[in-house]
């Protein structure tokens, strides 16, 4: 028996949302969106995070879905300015607001999992040496945005991960988006890019594109399709593919797991937050969706 079905480590955030000039702070990153999103398939899940004293009390609405919460305090809070215009929420300007720093070994708890997902949201957060300890107790999911969005003056950019080789090596489940499938791969086309990175080790691969997503398992190409009726939740839509997908995962195959996925990703687009619908939800958005 494990102690918990995935354990998430990664920083939460305190973002700042800006929609056609109209801002607000949100709760935020993918342990957040992820987690809330997992206990709602029913899947047992611990956080490890990093943030401010100050902002702790974000945590409780974790708790109160039941969330295990291990979190240590850091001089600041992650955070970032997400920029938008409506008339188009697939583009986004994002501006650093904070960084909670690196994790350490003694940060991590001495759990079970079934699966280490690593989902941090900027570079520095998770180092190659902790990486591979994370490796040694189990399988590891990881989202490769958290080791190619680096800050710089005050910016987030997109740059090569140095330690990719390595990296990809020790991991099982890994989510990119299509802008990062291109640049880590120089691949537009989302199958072949998939291919080129599990070369590298990642025994299923997980690209989310505004249209949908693309997974790549055991040779197969699998995809599903975000047919959502508006855009209002757009922030967190690939937080919660990649965790709802590798949490139904312990239970389905790739091909189910990425249709499942997809069904709880067009849901969540709808509304702003985590992800808090049923499972009845879920399956009246697949049983709507003929032929995929």
């Amino acid at each position: 028996m494990y102690d918990v079905d995935i354990m998430m480590i990664g920083h939460f955030a305190k973002d700042k949302l800006v929609v056609d000039g109209t801002s607000e702070i949100a709760s935020g990153g993918a342990v957040y969106y992820g987690s809330v999103a997992l206990r709602h398939i029913g899947v047992r899940v611990a956080v490890v995070t990093r943030l401010h004293l100050d902002d702790f009390p974000r945590l409780d609405e974790l708790r109160r879905e039941s969330v295990l919460v291990f979190a240590t305090p850091a001089p600041e809070t992650s955070g970032i300015e997400n920029i938008y215009n409506s008339a188009d929420m697939e583009r986004r300007v994002c501006k650093l607001l904070g960084f909670a720093g690196p994790f350490r070994q003694e940060e991590i708890p001495d759990l079970s999992a079934q699966v280490y997902l690593i989902t941090p949201i900027i570079a520095g957060e998770v180092d190659l040496p902790l990486l591979r300890r994370l490796a040694a107790r189990g399988p590891v999911g990881l989202d490769v945005q958290g080791f190619v969005r680096v800050r710089e003056d005050g910016h987030l950019v997109f740059r090569q991960w140095p330690d990719m080789a390595e990296g990809l090596a020790l991991v099982t489940y890994l989510k990119v988006d299509r802008a990062e499938a291109e640049l880590l791969t120089g691949q537009a086309d989302l199958r072949a890019a998939a291919r080129q990175l599990a070369a590298y080790g990642p025994r299923e691969v997980i690209v989310t594109q505004s249209s949908g997503v693309t997974v790549y398992a055991d040779g197969q190409v699998y995809e599903a399709p975000f047919n959502p009726r508006s855009l209002d939740g757009r922030t967190g839509r690939g937080d919660t593919c990649f965790a709802t997908y590798v949490g139904k995962r312990l239970s389905a195959s790739p091909e189910e797991a990425c249709r499942f996925a997809a069904a709880i990703t067009t849901l969540k687009q709808e509304q702003p937050g985590p992800w808090r619908g049923t499972l009845d939800d879920v399956a009246a958005v697949l049983a709507g969706r003929s032929g995929t």
